[in-house]
């Protein structure tokens, strides 16, 4: 039973924009500790889903423990903590670095400081870390080294003469990194002597073992067999395997103060290890709790429905085993007229949503149509009592609401001068507000206020689009402000269907409304009879357009005679399709729904 010296312990994880180049760092750093065989080295380790390695994103943080014998003589224990650099996933960033005492800032030394570096250093920074520039891709032709070092003090603040320059697709550097790691990062602090404490970091549901949740060790040791006690969910375990991940997991006794690894102990739901939670002896609890974590608000709703119906109760399964490995992630039931029995989910932003999706469909083999997705709007009645509102269409009476509130965010954009005017008309038309403008070198960096509504569509695709994809945004919700919102129905033949409705800013009803009906008269195929289809606000119609009916030629059998005789059967017709439209369905096909749903124009 060996407990480390906490000296030789150094936990770190590796913050940097998308594509700076975490994950390949991260893989060079197992390659040159020899953490896995040559043969077991694939690209991107840690990044394990199918889904990470196909979109070359990380979107779990994973972790990993290398031994190193440094150039002092004294082998050293890393932990390091890989971490997803996409604004949507900074919920996963923010458990990392609780885990960790230092970073290390990546810095691709080509395209410099983006906005998503800018924001995991201060997460960083916050979270008390020292911190360690590292510039990667300098083997490339148009890499500056020196010009980003000024950038990251400029922009930063943060003392970059001493940055390391790597390669981490070559190896370039790494064993510089190493020795940075352990020599300018700080060693945990403990008490191995004192009660347990420890924090509570992840937790997912392993098919074979049950519940595995990772621990970061404060004081006191964590050893098999030992009755442990969760504070804040009350929850009474004993511990059965304890182990660290060297990228597999390994068993070992005991875990003392200042080290990362997991635990299994025969728990049943992921739901009963909350993240940020803290675990104790359960004879010899510590004295105070950890501060844990606030937990994951969802910032995007939509609707997910099955296209056969018959597929509910394997959605709902999935769901649930969805909801075990990422907390960030919540649902609830809810029905519709036009989709039938589906979930109302709530997701930290769009990528977020788009992955979760894809997972269902991959993973479960289901069918999903999504709906519109919307913010949660804060209403506040007549009476003074103030509502969430998750789904436009449990809106409630316009006459019993006194005002309504929607979230704004605080964004800042990156982007190099010429594009600038561009991203300054964009941010306009969504009724930004500009809050400050400044030069980095040959980048702007403005900083907006936005409604967080006008934001979810596709700001990001247009924002990537009028800047040649050389722009980068980072936001954070700031508070909720009263907006002149409406609720827009679509009707079709007289009825709503209720997944198209949604709230829309007042002054850009008229456009939304006509762009949509304008859509659904494209994709709803003709009756035979004629399709108003309607874009209302209230009572009051704001666009129209109308399906032409499909006509048979009653008049084909008379052979000249008397015009009353084509009149009659014309007027016959005429008086059958009214009854006809009275009483008719309208049949919207799924793929009508995927692609006005899509639409914003």
């Amino acid at each position: 039973m060996t407990i480390h010296p906490f000296e030789n312990i150094r936990n770190f994880s590796i913050v940097a924009h998308i594509d700076h180049g975490k994950s390949t760092l991260a893989d060079r750093l197992i390659q040159t500790t020899g953490t896995l065989a040559e043969r077991d080295m694939v690209e991107q380790v840690l990044d394990s889903m199918d889904i990470e390695r196909e979109r070359g994103i990380t979107i779990k943080a994973q972790t990993v423990r290398l031994e190193y014998k440094a150039q002092d003589g004294k082998t050293y224990i890393l932990n390091l903590m890989d971490t997803p650099g996409h604004v949507d996933f900074a919920y996963e960033v923010s458990r990392s670095l609780a885990a960790c005492e230092g970073s290390l800032l990546v810095v691709d030394a080509s395209q410099g400081v983006e906005a998503q570096t800018l924001a995991n250093v201060y997460h960083a920074l916050d979270a008390g870390h020292e911190i360690v520039p590292v510039l990667n891709k300098i083997d490339l032709p148009a890499a500056e080294p020196d010009r980003i070092k000024q950038q990251i003090e400029d922009v930063i603040g943060l003392d970059a003469s001493e940055a390391v320059l790597i390669s981490a697709k070559t190896g370039i550097g790494i064993d510089l990194v190493l020795e940075a790691i352990v020599k300018r990062l700080p060693a945990p602090k403990g008490d191995e002597t004192a009660p347990l404490k420890a924090l509570l970091v992840d937790s997912w549901y392993d098919a074979y073992l049950g519940v595995v949740v990772m621990v970061r060790i404060i004081d006191g040791t964590l050893k098999k067999g030992q009755k442990i006690k969760m504070i804040a969910a009350d929850a009474h375990y004993e511990v059965d395997k304890i182990g660290v991940f060297r990228p597999k997991m390994q068993d070992v006794a005991v875990l003392g103060p200042g080290e990362i690894g997991f635990i299994t102990a025969q728990i049943k739901q992921v739901a009963d290890t909350r993240v940020g939670d803290t675990i104790t002896d359960e004879r010899k609890a510590c004295d105070a709790a950890l501060p844990g974590f606030k937990p994951a608000q969802p910032v995007v709703f939509c609707g997910l429905f099955p296209v056969d119906a018959a597929d509910f109760d394997d959605l709902r399964a999935a769901m649930g085993r969805l909801r075990l490995n990422d907390a960030s992630f919540s649902y609830e039931m809810e029905s519709s007229a036009a989709l039938g029995f589906g979930f109302r989910c709530g997701f930290l932003g769009l990528l977020h949503l788009e992955i979760i999706q894809e997972r269902l469909e991959r993973e479960f083999n289901l069918d999903l149509i999504a709906t519109a997705p919307s913010v949660v709007y804060r209403i506040v009645e007549r009476g003074g009592e103030a509502i969430e509102l998750h789904n436009p269409a449990d809106m409630p009476d316009p006459t019993k609401i006194e005002e309504i509130q929607e979230p704004w965010i605080r964004a800042t954009i990156l982007t190099p001068d010429d594009y600038l005017g561009a991203v300054l008309k964009l941010c306009q038309d969504r009724r930004g507000v500009q809050v400050d403008l400044n030069y980095v070198g040959k980048r702007a960096m403005a900083t907006y206020d936005l409604p967080l509504n006008e934001v979810v569509f596709d700001f990001y695709d247009r924002l990537k689009s009028i800047s040649k994809g050389y722009a980068s945004f980072d936001y954070n919700i700031t508070d909720y402000k009263v907006g002149d919102l409406v609720k827009m129905s679509i009707l079709v033949n007289a009825e709503p269907v209720d997944a198209l409705s949604m709230l829309v800013h007042r002054d850009r009803a008229d456009a939304r409304g006509r762009a949509m009906v304008e859509k659904l008269k494209e994709l709803i195929p003709p009756h035979m009879f004629q399709i108003p289809i309607q874009a209302a606000i209230g009572g009051k119609i704001i666009a129209r357009e109308t399906v032409r009916a499909l006509r048979k030629d009653v008049t084909a059998k008379c052979y000249g005679g008397d015009a009353t005789r084509k009149r009659k059967l014309l007027e016959k017709q005429k008086a059958g399709k009214k009854k006809m439209r009275q009483f008719g369905k309208v049949e919207i096909p799924q793929e009508a729904f995927i692609a006005a749903l899509k639409m914003d124009g």
